[in-house]
């Protein structure tokens, strides 16, 4: 097999545009969650004068329509997975993913301009459907750049994109906001938006179309013989795959886990009675850098995991599998952040069950690469991420209401046992990682023409 060495390393600078954009992405969405800890944002969204008071009453009011606006996010961000997925494989990865950042660009800087929290739930929408196009556009490059052994370890390198976007935004919302006031952190952020789709379309091609890429590293990646269908193949034929089954189990039943985390935690951290000490917007930035620079650590060493058990010759179905299983059995402990009046102890825990999500979310991902053609990756991508966001539109909803009333005990317990039960069920679902050929995608598209007819 060629190394690195002879085949160069250009591919790793995609891997690094890919990592830029997954940032900026989660700059853009993760801004609200630090902006909704302000008090003057609350009053303006629930339209409060200036000086009235913020009484209980109305912050749990808020918190309810906060939780309300996050499942508009995420019910416009499985309708976007689904569309944007089938548009990236039909008019390609460059267009597509353009497409999505310039609808992600243009919500972001006009939430800037909101003024109830009416405006703001049709601005996270329309964030939403745009900034869907991030992992199907991601993953389906990982698969056009990358051999099937290297994908997981790209996959989670990319994909640490999300926790360093968290952890910008964990240092510069607070700033701005206290700065400049809640509409510069969204204008701001936005705007980082409009200069990515510029240095995206610049500087992304295709492999065969790279005058930067060798002949050799070209040979490399495409050393791995792929047969791709030659016919579109519709959403409704790969939903007759248990693949896409298993891959949806995994996405429905983790990806709300993750959203909760992202939306959910600056809030936490900063009403938890039980604590010993909070924090404020201006005491988030240390704590969240810790909180997701472990997390990022996360994402690159499970990642690394897979592939490595995989060239001792384990096969795609034990790496994945087994990787994913240490990676469902550190998020248990997650359950005791919410009973102790420890900060640090909570941060130490929570930090640990997001690495273990982060590994849990690259390895899911290769399962779209490993188990289909390259072809249709985007839109098997986009269907796992749809069944995601729906776990999260139901989670979402039921939130703000959970830890007004209850406390976010509950939500923790929810978090740590539902890895395994996912796992439990992808196993199930299928228990061998058995790849869809491209001669039954073909058949199946055949079938359904002549059915059509």
């Amino acid at each position: 097999m060629q190394t690195i060495t002879t085949t160069g390393r250009f591919r790793w600078r995609i891997i690094a545009l890919l990592f830029l954009a997954t940032t900026v992405n989660y700059v853009d969405r993760q801004i609200l969650s630090f902006t909704m800890t302000d008090e003057v944002f609350r009053k303006d969204m629930l339209e409060l004068a200036p000086d009235a008071v913020l009484t209980r009453e109305a912050t749990d009011r808020f918190k309810v329509l906060y939780g309300d606006v996050d499942a508009a996010f995420k019910f416009a961000y499985a309708i976007g997975f689904l569309l944007v997925g089938w548009a990236i494989d039909r008019i390609g990865t460059r267009r597509g993913f353009a497409l999505g950042i310039g609808i992600w660009s243009v919500a972001a800087v006009l939430t800037s301009f909101v003024s109830s929290i009416g405006g703001l739930r049709w601005m996270r929408a329309m964030l939403g459907f745009g900034e869907a196009a991030n992992f199907p556009a991601a993953i389906k490059t990982v698969a056009e750049w990358f051999p099937k052994h290297e994908r997981s370890f790209a996959n989670g390198l990319f994909n640490a994109g999300t926790n360093v976007g968290i952890i910008l935004t964990a240092l510069a919302a607070p700033y701005l906001i206290l700065q400049f006031g809640w509409r510069s952190s969204f204008l701001i952020t936005g705007l980082l938006s409009v200069l990515l789709l510029f240095f995206w379309w610049m500087t992304y091609s295709k492999p065969e179309r790279s005058p930067k890429l060798s002949a050799d590293e070209l040979a490399y990646i495409r050393s791995d013989t792929e047969k791709v269908p030659s016919r579109p193949v519709s959403w409704g034929q790969l939903l007759g795959y248990k693949q896409t089954w298993a891959f949806a189990v995994g996405k429905f039943l983790a990806d709300p886990i993750w959203w909760f985390y992202m939306t959910w935690l600056p809030d936490f951290f900063s009403s938890n009675d039980a604590f010993d000490r909070k924090l404020d917007l201006k005491s988030f930035g240390v704590p969240f850098l810790i909180l997701y620079v472990v997390s990022d650590a996360g994402s690159v060493f499970f990642g690394w995991l897979s592939t490595q058990l995989m060239s001792r010759g384990w096969s795609a179905n034990q790496a994945r599998k087994t990787t994913m299983f240490i990676c469902a059995l550190c998020v248990v402990p997650i359950f005791f952040a919410a009973k102790t009046s420890s900060l640090t102890l909570s941060i130490a825990l929570i930090s640990l069950a997001a690495a273990a999500h982060q590994g849990w979310a690259a390895n899911m991902y290769t399962f779209a690469s490993d188990l289909f053609p390259k072809n249709v990756v985007a839109s098997v991508t986009g269907i796992g991420g749809m069944f995601g966001a729906i776990g999260g539109i139901l989670l979402a909803l039921l939130s703000g209401r959970i830890i007004t009333v209850f406390g976010y005990q509950p939500m923790f317990l929810i978090a740590s046992c539902s890895y395994l039960l996912a796992l439990a069920l992808i196993h199930l679902i299928l228990p061998r990682l058995q790849p869809v050929k491209a001669e039954e995608l073909e058949k199946s598209a055949q079938w359904s023409m002549a059915h059509e007819r």
